[in-house]
């Protein structure tokens, strides 16, 4: 380490400035601090420092536009951006605005003067072009707990590339915004994002899907028709659930990967792939290859940049925030007054393990929203049927007792007297829009249709004791159409998916 480097630090937080200056000193390193960005400005424009660590919120302005007024007239200077307003789109802005690094509050400060050692031996990050989307399509893809702030960082560095990507994470964690906001945050962001999921799509069909048809290439392709990769040319092809992916659609996907081309089905012209990879998985796809479900060379081919979404058990410190983000998009969906969770229900939603992620949190508080009229969530709504926090394993025995909300409990009883069940559903429905005091102006039908369909399809994997081949016959619905459903209403809490 050369002891004549020296650091210029930005921070309006006098004791984080007391900190920095202590060890970055017993690092052998000289170090100028300043309360505001100015101070520092005024310094570097002599020609001092050799390194930048700048705070993002300061009285002067933006630390980003600091970050970018230093690479404007000194480019070749090491900056590095530490923050508590830790977001996504303030690591991406860091990054293209030409940071080394960016390192969210509390930090190590030994991780620190590593990063500092780094930053002087190799100052030059890569070169990142501005992005034009905004974090808003991203929904509930927000956190502050380190392993959302090092997915945050690992998603800025990859800001101006085009390397595959494989998303690994269990259900209901997010990937799909994860691979969303890859696409948006790189140079095909001007292009189309396309998602295809494996699991949804009848295995015969897949490659059809992938790579289109010629006429008459099988029994029902009545004309020409263009695949997921001509469709998504420019921009970027996400393929959820890649381990449902058949070992035939396994070995032509290798090829365009390692080739560039495809043909249609049917076809003979070789057309030349445009598209940027982006995978997704919950399965542990090396015990499948392991099995012979997964092939190994493809799997290397798609992991280049392994992306790992943690789980929201992991992340328990997102919770309070990820409720009340809920809460606002609820309240603005249904046109309704925005609730709030009592501390005793908080403290109620941190013990929960959430088997169905982030997922899971969010329709608990869309149904929260829809079916509690008061303004205050309490723990006593929570234990309401259905809508405890406990009963989110199909096959268990909670919730099947309660008060208000049990339609499942209503229609069952009202069967028992000879009610049909289009009665017994008229008299449920009547009495939650009383609770209501009018309807809402928007969002009724898919809140009931999907209230309904969550009642139906847990009570019908509880009778089937979680086995989803029966529990698809019993409800006459295709096996991978349940599975899609299971997912999206977070109801896949490690029951059996046989």
């Amino acid at each position: 380490m050369d002891s004549t480097k020296t650091i210029l630090v930005a921070d309006d937080d006098q004791s984080v400035r007391f900190v920095l200056e202590q060890a970055l000193s017993r690092a052998g390193f000289r170090v100028r601090a300043f309360a505001e960005g100015r101070g520092l400005l005024a310094d570097l424009k002599r020609g001092g420092g050799d390194l930048v660590i700048t705070d993002i919120v300061m009285p002067d302005g933006s630390g980003l536009d600091l970050v970018k007024t230093v690479k404007s007239f000194r480019p070749g200077m090491p900056v590095i951006v530490i923050t508590a307003q830790s977001t996504l789109r303030n690591a991406v802005h860091a990054f293209e605005r030409g940071a080394f690094d960016y390192l969210p509050k509390p930090f190590d400060i030994q991780d620190l003067v590593s990063l500092v050692n780094r930053a002087l031996a190799d100052p030059e990050p890569p070169l990142r072009r501005d992005a034009a989307a905004e974090m808003e399509r991203f929904g509930g893809f927000i956190g502050v707990s380190a392993a959302m702030q090092e997915l945050f960082r690992t998603i800025g560095r990859l800001a101006n590339s085009e390397m595959t990507v494989l998303i690994h994470g269990e259900s209901g964690t997010g990937k799909e915004l994860v691979a969303r906001a890859v696409h948006a945050f790189s140079p095909r962001r001007e292009g189309p994002f396309t998602a295809i999921n494996m699991a949804a799509i009848p295995r015969n069909l897949i490659e059809s899907e992938l790579f289109g048809h010629e006429k008459g290439s099988f029994t029902g392709a009545i004309a020409r028709r263009a695949g997921h990769f001509e469709r998504a040319a420019g921009g970027s092809l996400f393929l959820d659930e890649i381990g449902d992916m058949p070992l035939e659609a396994q070995t032509r996907l290798l090829r365009v990967l390692q080739d560039g081309t495809f043909t249609r089905i049917g076809g003979t012209e070789s057309r030349k792939s445009d598209v940027r990879i982006i995978a997704a998985t919950h399965q542990d796809l090396p015990n499948a290859i392991a099995r012979g479900l997964f092939r190994e060379d493809l799997f290397y081919r798609l992991n280049v940049v392994p992306l790992l979404v943690p789980s929201l058990r992991e992340r328990k410190e997102d919770v309070p925030i990820l409720a009340e983000h809920f809460l606002h998009k609820s309240a603005r969906e249904l046109g309704v007054a925005v609730k709030r969770l009592s501390e005793g229900s908080l403290e109620r939603l941190l013990q929960h393990d959430w088997p169905g992620n982030v997922r899971e949190l969010e329709n608990l508080i869309h149904r929260l929203t829809v079916l509690v009229p008061d303004e205050v969530i309490g723990v006593a709504h929570l234990d309401l049927p259905r809508l405890s926090v406990g009963v989110r394993r199909p096959g268990g025995a909670e919730g099947r007792t309660g008060e208000a909300g049990g339609v499942e409990e209503e229609a069952g009883a009202a069967e028992s007297r000879g009610v049909s069940i289009g009665e017994a559903v008229q008299g449920e429905l009547d009495r939650f829009f009383a609770t209501l005091g009018g309807l809402p102006v928007t969002g009724l039908y898919q809140t009931i249709v999907t209230r309904v369909e969550e009642v139906l399809l847990a009570r019908v994997l509880e009778e089937t004791r979680g086995n989803r081949v029966k529990a698809a016959q019993m409800l006459g619905i295709n096996r991978n159409t349940l599975r899609k459903k299971i997912q999206e209403l977070g109801l896949d809490g490690g029951r059996s998916s046989r």
